[in-house]
Formats: structure tokens, sequence, C-alpha cells
């Protein structure tokens, strides 16, 4: 009785229309869209960090024709989050926002109008190195994070519109 219940929802999982974002590869529908979108350049040091991950997620590298644009505005702030009785800051607070539309390059017309953001907090130490370069090392991580969560919202808006675009096969 109980094999025939495993069974039984394992056949019930298999018609649940889950499938996975990336089968196939290069060729999958996800990839060839996601290759088709071009990333302007992002002002700052961030936005230079997020364009760079975005790039590798995208697999834009090799692409010739784009056919959808993602622009994308930052806003990356540091605040103070511990502040001792000396009026010294111990604890930082890295913010990173993303503001980022996708755009049909042919029509102009938005895809996908969204924010994605993250923070990092940061112990603020006696050695101005030490804490800059955390500073900095907090700036990169929130990067790559912050492109992570628009290269997933990208690749499903673009698989919720039928998959990818119609893209010529090498």
């Amino acid at each position: 009785m109980r094999a025939l219940l495993v069974l039984a929802a394992l056949l019930a999982l298999s018609a649940c229309g889950l499938s996975p974002m990336y089968a196939g590869g290069t060729k999958s529908a996800s990839a060839q869209g996601l290759a088709a979108v071009e990333v302007p350049a992002i002002q700052g040091r961030g936005g230079w960090l997020v364009k760079n991950a975005l790039d590798a997620r995208l697999g834009v590298a090799g692409q010739t024709a784009p056919q959808y644009r993602l622009d994308v505005r930052l806003d990356d702030s540091l605040e103070a989050l511990g502040v001792l009785n000396d009026d010294t800051i111990s604890r930082e607070r890295r913010i990173l926002r993303a503001r980022y539309q996708l755009v049909d390059i042919a029509t102009g017309a938005v895809l996908l109008d969204a924010t994605a953001g993250s923070d990092a907090g940061i112990d603020v130490v006696s050695s101005e190195y030490a804490t800059i370069a955390a500073e900095q090392k907090a700036l990169e991580n929130l990067a790559i994070e912050v492109a992570d969560r628009m290269a997933t919202q990208v690749v499903l808006t673009l698989r919720s519109r039928g998959g990818a675009p119609d893209l010529p096969q090498p």
C-alpha cells in the first residue's frame, strides 16, 4: 500500500508542469533569450561590477544582434548602523539597489520594470585600509547578488512571453 502511495505521489509530481529553466543548455529557450539581451554601460564602480556580472549571466558576449536592452540605474549607499558613545561608527550598512527595465529594441515596449537590491553589514575597525577593503568587497558581493536577481527576473519575463526570440541557429 505504501509503495502504491509513493508511486502515485511521484506521478503527480511529474505532472505538475515544472521544468528546468535551463534544460537544453545553451540551445534552450531561456539561454537564447538571455543571449539576446544587451546591457548598456551603468554609471559608477558599482555599475561596472553589476554590468560585468550581468554580462556573465546573460551570455551576451557572443550575441551580435540584441533584441532586448536592459536599462539599469543603481543606488549605492553606505549608512552608519552602530554609533558608539564617542560618536565613532562601529558598523556600516552598504545598500545596493537597482531599478531596471527590459525594453524590446524593435518596438520600444517595456517588458519588465522592476527593482532588485541587497545589503551587507560591515564592521568598522581601527585600520582604515581594512574598512575600505571590506566596503569594496561588500560592493563586489552585492553586485553579483543583484545581477543574479535581475537575470532571474529577465529570464522569467522572457519565458512567460513564449520563450526565446527567433534567433538564427549556428
